[in-house]
């Protein structure tokens, strides 16, 4: 039996990583962190936003319909935080994008690869612990353990080598589809 059309739920099968730079996208931005952070995993009451926003970049993860980005479904942000060495905060996915997998890894690998272009020689962020193993296979390693907001994190740097400067400000993320059987 068919499901039917009209009650499937949309799938996209392309994003655009990319930083944000139009209105809708930084609301996006804001109100995505808002839903993981405030609502999802209660880590902030009301808004996670903080001094870092004044100075820090935006990149957010889309995904498209037709093409066109239409809706944020990841963010990320970057900051220079002194001369040469960077760091990435806010890391969130919707939850149903984070079935995918890699979109999580994209916006890393779009924030570092950004703040390498900038001029970073090192790249630092602080990440939940549940996390830890997801950084570590995208070339990240622990330089110690730190509580923040109450939960336990670590501190861990990108190993630049693997990350090189782009200079791109939006890169695509395609979904892989499953292969049709072929009837003879």
């Amino acid at each position: 039996m068919t499901e039917d059309v009209e009650n499937r739920p949309f799938i996209p099968v392309e994003y655009v990583v990319r930083l944000a730079r139009t209105p809708w996208e930084k609301a996006g931005f804001y109100a995505l962190r808002r839903e993981v952070f405030c609502t999802e995993q209660h880590i902030f009451s009301g808004d996670d936003r903080d001094e870092i926003d004044d100075v820090a970049i935006p990149v957010i993860a889309a995904c498209c319909v037709a093409g066109m980005p239409d809706r944020v479904v990841g963010a990320v942000r970057i900051h220079e935080a002194e001369t040469g060495v960077w760091r990435g905060s806010r890391l969130a996915v919707q939850a149903e994008h984070r079935k995918l997998g890699r979109i999580g890894a994209e916006l890393i690998r779009m924030a570092v690869s950004t703040a390498h272009s900038l001029g970073a020689t090192r790249f630092l962020a602080q990440v939940q612990e549940q996390n830890v193993l997801f950084f570590r296979r995208l070339y990240w390693k622990s330089l110690g353990e730190v509580i923040l907001h109450g939960l336990p994190h670590r501190d861990m740097q990108a190993d630049l080598t693997r990350y090189p400067p782009h200079g791109l400000d939006q890169t695509w993320l395609l979904r892989p589809q499953p292969r049709n059987r072929q009837v003879a």
